[in-house]
Parts: C-alpha cells; sequence; structure tokens
C-alpha cells in the first residue's frame, strides 16, 4: 500500500559512524575549555619564556629558531598524549565508552575517531602558536613544509596509540600520574627549552618528544629534510603503540 511505513532496520555505514564519533569528540573537547587552555598555557609560557630570555641555554645564536619549534611539538604531546589519556581514563571509568561499545562502533573505529579529532584540534594550536612565534621573531621556512606536517600526523599517532593504551591498561588515577610523570619527563629531556644532552641516533627512537622537535627545527627553521633516523623511531612508536592499543582497548 503507497505510503505505509516500512521500518529498514540495520547498520549505519561505517563512514557515518565515524563521521558523527569524530564530530562528538570534537564538541566534546570544546567543552572542557580549561583542558585546552592548559595544553597550550604550558607551551606559550615556554615559548615566551625560553624564546625572549636567556633564563635557558639553547645551541645555536637563534633562540627562537631552536625553542619555537619544540614548544609546537611540545604541543602535540600536550595534546595528543597527556590529554587524552587523562580524558579516555575517565571516559572508561564513568562508563561513557561501555555505551558507545553498545553502538556500531567498533574499537579500530573509536581509536581513529580519537585520533581524528585530536589532530584537529592540534591543527588549531599549532597556528596560533606558530602566529605568536611569528609575532615575537620567529622566521620559519616553508620548503619543507609537506615533511614537517607529515612527521607532525606521525607523532600525533604515536602519543595517541601510548595515551589509549595507558588508559586501557591502567585506573584513571593511575593513568594520570604515569601521564604526567611521562610528560615531565620528556620535557625535561627533550631538548626543548635548553640543549640537552646529545644521544646520537639512539636518542631519537628513546625520546620521541627529542625526534619530533627536531624534524621540526630541521624543517621549518633550517630549511632541511627530516633524517631518516627520525622518521624511523617515529613510524616505530607508532607502530608498537597503536597496534597495542587495539588490541587491548577495553571499553570498561
Amino acid at each position: 500500500m503507497s505510503g505505509t511505513f516500512a521500518p529498514a532496520p540495520g547498520r549505519a555505514p561505517m563512514r557515518a559512524v565515524l563521521r558523527s564519533q569524530v564530530r562528538m569528540e570534537l564538541t566534546l573537547t570544546a567543552r572542557r575549555g580549561e583542558a585546552v587552555v592548559l595544553a597550550m598555557g604550558v607551551p606559550l609560557l615556554v615559548l615566551l619564556g625560553a624564546g625572549l630570555t636567556h633564563a635557558t641555554n639553547v645551541p645555536g645564536g637563534d633562540r627562537l629558531a631552536f625553542v619555537v619549534p619544540g614548544v609546537l611539538a611540545l604541543t602535540v604531546m600536550s595534546t595528543a598524549f597527556t590529554g587524552q589519556a587523562i580524558t579516555t581514563g575517565y571516559e572508561r571509568s564513568y562508563g561513557v565508552l561501555k555505551r558507545l561499545g553498545a553502538s556500531p562502533l567498533t574499537r579500530p573505529g573509536l581509536l581513529f575517531s580519537k585520533i581524528a579529532a585530536v589532530l584537529g584540534l592540534i591543527v588549531v594550536q599549532l597556528l596560533v602558536l606558530a602566529a605568536v612565534g611569528v609575532a615575537v621573531g620567529w622566521r620559519p621556512h616553508f620548503g619543507q613544509l609537506l615533511p614537517a606536517i607529515g612527521i607532525t600526523v606521525l607523532a600525533t599517532a604515536a602519543y595517541s596509540g601510548l595515551a589509549l593504551l595507558l588508559a586501557s591498561v591502567l585506573k584513571p588515577e593511575t593513568t594520570t600520574a604515569a601521564a604526567t610523570f611521562i610528560y615531565v619527563l620528556m620535557l625535561a629531556a627533550g631538548g626543548i627549552m635548553f640543549a640537552a644532552p646529545n644521544l646520537g641516533t639512539a636518542g631519537w627512537f628513546i625520546l620521541p618528544l627529542a625526534a619530533h622537535a627536531e624534524a621540526l627545527r630541521q624543517t621549518l627553521s633550517h630549511d632541511a629534510a627530516v633524517p631518516g633516523s627520525i622518521w624511523l623511531s617515529l613510524s616505530l612508536w607508532t607502530l608498537v603503540f597503536v597496534s597495542a592499543a587495539a588490541r587491548k582497548f577495553r571499553w570498561e
């Protein structure tokens, strides 16, 4: 009969599911304004304090060429790792992830949505901080911009994988402590606001923040290519931790 309601239950296409989840992740992130401010506040203080004063020792004669790329890398870690680990840990504790587990969203789909949403937020943060850097005297080069973007996407995935892994296997309070400790350790040893001991190529594999910061210095400050060892180190970090997060991720 024409006009008769004929229900056709079925699962929505995965593309639509992922698009909806990414949008929700971005909305929830926007509502946590204090977390966004904190994720940018610390890097901004480092940029202005270390970049415009001589409170720390940096190699070379151009302080901003050293500090600003390091601050951009620090921002990526702040958002993709520290903030995401803490947020996801409490989402699991409060039962948010358990409810998502009853939806058509798969575990890989949730991981993809979280990484994509974080990447969108990072783009905005990096543009703001880069603009501040330019305003205070940093003069970036754009000849190697695409490799800089590529290495930043890779670093974002690596940090997100580690964050989601910690949030899956630890209690929220322990996740917060572990994420904060790793963040402080990376900040202290990563050569962001002062010259760190040169660990050579091995350092890129031990300290991903240092590897990312050096890649951005080479590309944006010196118009040089990203060293192959840095590509390899961040690729390994991404492969190991994203794979581990996909295997170990728990809805509750």
